[in-house]
């Protein structure tokens, strides 16, 4: 687990599992990356390794978005969403730059520009401020190739300006890259962004998701886990986030 709690329910048959938020804000890390941008391997080798550097007791929930647009250079990246385009676009927006580049992260919404030397800290001042949203997140599979999904959030200061954005992704991703400027490495990835679900507003009352989600047969169940987080879409900050793996794939 990296984030919230979970409990697990059997005989696998019925497997379910419930991820919850904490009373503080879990850390939401993203990488905006590419097969196609030399410079990004090492960089998702520092979100695969992320916990060796952070407190022992740090809470984050990673996430790494493949965008499209190195595409046109030789390699289409097989794991590129044009909507993580657009939610790198917004976020460059929102924390007052310009320039768009790979690779890049964000901690709670918020642009990392020491990766080396901030991320610890940035992490533990995410971590030490309240929660600004709840969330509950309920899995199961609902048939052999089907994930039910049932998430729903609330946050006591309630804004229009608030969306809640669900995520499944996958680890242990091994990728042979043909052309482009990666052409002949072989290259690993975690905590890949699969399905994308958001932005839902966050009214009055709450958001709620409830979805079937295909698993295809190629995705390995061991590898999968769930993400959520609440976000003040103008800022792009993260008010709250939970995240993990469930025995229930």
């Amino acid at each position: 687990m990296v984030a919230g709690s979970a409990a697990f329910l059997t005989p696998p048959a019925h497997a379910a599992c419930e991820l919850y938020s904490g009373p503080h804000t879990a850390a939401l890390v993203e990488l905006y990356t590419s097969e196609g941008c030399s410079s990004c391997p090492p960089a998702d080798r520092q979100l695969s390794r992320l916990r060796e550097a952070l407190d022992a007791n740090a809470v984050v929930v990673p996430l790494s978005l493949h965008v499209t647009y190195w595409n046109y250079i030789g390699w289409i990246d097989p794991f590129g969403q044009r909507v993580f385009d657009e939610r790198h676009h917004r976020l460059v927006r929102a924390n007052g730059q310009r320039t768009l580049f790979t690779p890049q992260f964000f901690v709670g919404g918020t642009e990392l520009r020491a990766t080396r030397t901030g991320l610890r800290e940035q992490v533990r001042r995410v971590n030490d401020s309240p929660a600004g949203a709840v969330i509950r997140l309920h899995a199961a599979l609902a048939r052999a190739e089907t994930l039910a999904l049932e998430v729903s959030a609330s946050a006591p200061k309630q804004s229009d300006a608030l969306a809640l954005y669900v995520a499944l992704a996958e680890s242990r991703l091994v990728s042979r890259v043909a052309r482009g400027e990666n052409a002949g490495a072989t290259l690993e990835h975690d905590h890949v962004v699969r399905t994308w679900i958001g932005p839902v507003p966050l009214g009055a009352d709450g958001a709620r998701v409830r979805q079937e989600i295909a698993l295809p047969s190629a995705w390995k169940r061991p590898d999968l886990e769930l993400a959520a987080f609440v976000q003040h879409e103008p800022s792009g900050r993260v008010l709250q986030a939970v995240g993990g793996r469930c025995a229930a794939f």
